[in-house]
């Protein structure tokens, strides 16, 4: 399918990569509606009616859109496969293209042009983070170290060889944080907690830029990006390989 990138942009954006459920419309550089929600609610039960809500208040017609983009991974299995059936339901349904944005990238576009470092911890559990180092330059975000699952002392350790100032946000903040106190050699703060968690506004800024470099695809060859197996594919792993002994 060929789309076409035109000087208008509008684009919907969807994030249930983590406990938080966001969704949000991005028309040309202008956020019209973001709905962000991070209560006991799972994201079968929110997601779509989010985006009908916000479709409905800001009387958006869904064939206006340009594209849909999502927080395509690394995150929650359950809430990455909601996410990408809700964006590929919608992209096929309309014909639209989807953008996925690295949630980890997303994360770091919550702090726009701050000074120093960036680093995102998503909880991984097993000891582990999904994270990456990112800082703004001339405006832009630049990926000092690609998203990866790796154990928290390890990005700790890279970010003292870096040496420089950094910026820490995320659900997994409040699980290390005594580990970043315990071990980070550089100076080092924790973002507010109305930037600290996914937000849709962030992942569609993020999808503005890919747009408009041509970075996006048919809905129907769109998939997440786990960076780990799940827990259940692990579990059938061992037993396999315990089967052949």
């Amino acid at each position: 399918m060929c789309f076409n990138v035109g000087q208008s942009m509008k684009i919907l954006a969807v994030d249930s990569s983590g406990l938080v459920a966001s969704v949000a419309i991005l028309e040309d550089y202008n956020l019209i509606a973001e709905y962000t929600l991070n209560y006991k609610k799972t994201h079968s039960q929110t997601l779509l009616p989010m985006v009908d809500e916000i479709v409905k208040m800001t009387e958006t017609d869904l064939d206006t859109i340009d594209a849909i983009a999502v927080a395509k991974g690394p995150g929650s299995f359950t809430g990455l496969r909601i996410g990408t059936a809700t964006v590929k339901g919608l992209g096929l349904a309309l014909g639209k293209p989807v953008i996925g944005i690295p949630t980890v990238e997303g994360l770091a576009m919550n702090l726009y042009n701050t000074k120093g470092l960036i680093c995102p911890l998503m909880d991984a559990r097993r000891n582990q983070v999904y994270t990456g180092i990112y800082r703004f330059q001339n405006d832009q975000l630049l990926v000092v170290k690609d998203q990866v699952a790796v154990g928290i002392e390890e990005i700790i350790d890279a970010l003292n060889i870096i040496g420089e100032d950094v910026v820490f946000l995320g659900d997994g903040v409040p699980i290390y944080k005594e580990v970043i106190k315990k071990y980070a050699m550089v100076s080092y703060s924790f973002a507010p907690a109305h930037v600290s968690k996914q937000r849709a506004g962030a992942i569609a800024m993020r999808a503005a830029s890919y747009w408009k470099k041509g970075e996006f695809m048919d809905a129907a060859v769109f998939v997440p990006e786990y960076l780990r197996l799940s827990q259940a594919e692990r579990e059938r792993l061992q037993k396999q390989k315990k089967e052949e002994l």
